[in-house]
């Protein structure tokens, strides 16, 4: 297992939140590349546990789905308009650089 968080951006994620990361060595993926437009929510959590992507999102249903399933790899929320994208950077940084996969399992981080 990885040593350090990978991210995956579901659809409704800013892209320009990947290009950031990815300056700061974040390995994350997005909607588009992951070839995962307009798919459902749970064809993204297939996807990111089977890379082992914690999924960053604005979608209040992930947050129904973590409440029933326990073996996700982690959901990172923020509200829609509760950060700026540049907060939301910063956070997920923050998140990368002090958790670790095994530690974030399974839970939600609300940026």
């Amino acid at each position: 297992m990885s040593e350090r968080i990978r991210f995956h951006l579901d659809e409704n994620v800013d892209p320009v939140i990947a290009v950031a990361l990815r300056r700061y060595g974040v390995d994350v993926t997005t909607t588009t590349e992951a070839g995962l437009r307009t798919t459902s929510d749970e064809a993204h959590l297939a996807f990111a546990k089977r890379e082992n992507r914690v999924i960053v999102t604005h979608d209040d249903d992930f947050l129904r789905m973590a409440s029933k399933i326990w073996d996700h790899p982690g959901i990172a929320y923020c509200h829609l308009e509760a950060r700026s994208v540049g907060e939301i950077i910063r956070t997920l940084q923050l998140v990368y650089d002090v958790l670790t996969p095994d530690e974030i399992r399974g839970r939600i981080e609300y940026l």
